[in-house]
């Protein structure tokens, strides 16, 4: 209950982007709190060895493969992700070779407790950064991977100077932020290049090559392209099923060989597994078959709305943050589906009433009906489903959280990949 009540407290004193959006006291662009807050923490991430890693899709998925496989090797390793799906807890953790440790409860009350003064004007996420980084410096660990928040120039994850600087794919999201063109975002990103240290961007691309290799030789760094370095890595039975995760796949590999490292296949099969990381094309039931995915912006639902394409009598439910490009998503989506509209439990919510009003105005072609809350959106799919149908859940994180947290949604349910310790 002190946990539960402190925790509530938190959120209540420091808006998360997760709850609040990227505005207000939620979204603080820039590093100088976070510079000073590191610094009252004693520089905790000098401790031990880090991996950066930014990039507008595939940045979780990535920061877990690499995690996995590293710990393969007998390496304590953090891992510092975002955002969380049910308890915050989960951006915070070590990979061993079995399922992942969790922050205990009783040390996220001792950490908010010790530095109660030096939070108070901090935004959410600077102090779970410093949390993970305090942690991880508590822990031992012998090098933590470090997932970007938002952009990378001015997160508060910059602080860090580590061995490896990696950038997945660039896509255009939280454009008021980060820019309105691939090269301005890739401008951002680029923000996490340090003096002397390899940086490893995705793939070759006209728009953004120019940025990354003219920010790569001001600064100082090595740069490499994952697809000049690794071809195409077929690993039969991976955890992580969505096929986005092949460029995934091969972001890590070359991470791995850049570090000199040799990648272990059999650990990033498991990757979901050994991390805990949820809600990656994660199988909730089959028959029907229950599908989730966190992609939200337009280039991670073409690809799973394209993955969905041999998919028989799918259903999906669908919802989405008022701030999203509903014109841009509303082309990708699949005709032949019937779709459940919903509103997740957060401000930051499309209303279910104005989702409707305005994908029947966008795509008049589309079979669409209205629930009162992902949950019902949830039953009604399963209520309208034959054992063969396909059913998608999707468009926004804060959907997925609120299936993936109502555990009576899914009586016939697959096991979560990994539930973790403390």
């Amino acid at each position: 209950m002190q946990y539960e009540k402190r925790i509530e407290e938190i959120f209540v004193r420091h808006p998360s982007v997760q709850v609040s959006g990227f505005s207000g006291r939620a979204y603080k662009a820039g590093i100088d709190g976070m510079l000073a807050f590191d610094a009252a923490l004693g520089h905790p991430w000098k401790s031990f060895r880090c991996i950066h890693v930014a990039g507008t899709n595939g940045k979780g998925s990535v920061s877990s493969m690499l995690a996995a496989s590293l710990a393969s090797t007998g390496l304590r390793v953090g891992l510092y992700t975002s955002p969380h799906l049910v308890d915050f807890r989960e951006r915070i953790k070590i990979v061993g070779e079995s399922s992942p440790i969790l922050i205990s409860k009783e040390e996220v009350l001792e950490f908010l407790d010790k530095y109660d003064r030096e939070i108070a004007e901090l935004s959410f996420f600077e102090i779970t950064t410093g949390m993970a980084l305090w942690w991880f410096e508590r822990q031992a660990v012998n090098l933590a991977v470090i997932e970007v928040g938002l952009g990378g120039r001015l997160d508060s994850t910059n602080v860090i100077t580590p061995e490896l600087s990696v950038i997945t794919s660039i896509g255009l999201d939280h454009c008021s932020m980060l820019g309105d063109t691939r090269a301005e975002i890739a401008y951002e990103k680029a923000g996490i290049f340090k003096p002397g240290v390899p940086a490893l961007v995705w793939g070759h691309d006209s728009e953004t090559d120019p940025v990354f290799v003219g920010h790569a030789r001001e600064v100082g760094a090595q740069l490499y392209f994952a697809d000049e370095l690794v071809g195409p890595v077929h690993l039969d039975g991976m955890d992580l099923r969505g096929e986005y995760q092949d460029v995934n796949v091969r972001t890590a590999t070359a991470a791995l060989r850049v570090l000199g490292v040799e990648p272990n296949p059999e650990a990033i099969r498991h990757t979901a597994a050994l991390t805990g990381l949820r809600g990656r094309w994660e199988v909730l039931r089959t028959h029907p078959t229950v599908i989730c995915d966190i992609g939200h912006n337009p280039p991670a639902l073409a690809q799973n709305f394209r993955q969905l394409e041999k998919a028989t009598n799918l259903i999906i439910v669908y919802g989405i943050m008022a701030d999203k490009a509903l014109d841009d998503i509303a082309p990708l989506m699949p005709a032949r589906a019937r779709y459940i509209l919903c509103a997740p439990d957060s401000p930051r919510s499309m209303p279910v009433d104005e989702l409707y009003s305005r994908l029947s105005a966008l795509r008049p072609d589309l079979s669409l009906r209205t629930a009162p809350s992902v949950a019902d959106a949830v039953r009604l799919a399963l209520s309208l489903a034959s054992p063969d149908s396909t059913i998608y859940i999707g468009g926004s994180t804060f959907v997925v959280a609120e299936a993936i947290g109502d555990g009576s949604l899914f009586r016939e349910t697959c096991p979560p990949p990994g539930t973790g310790r403390g």
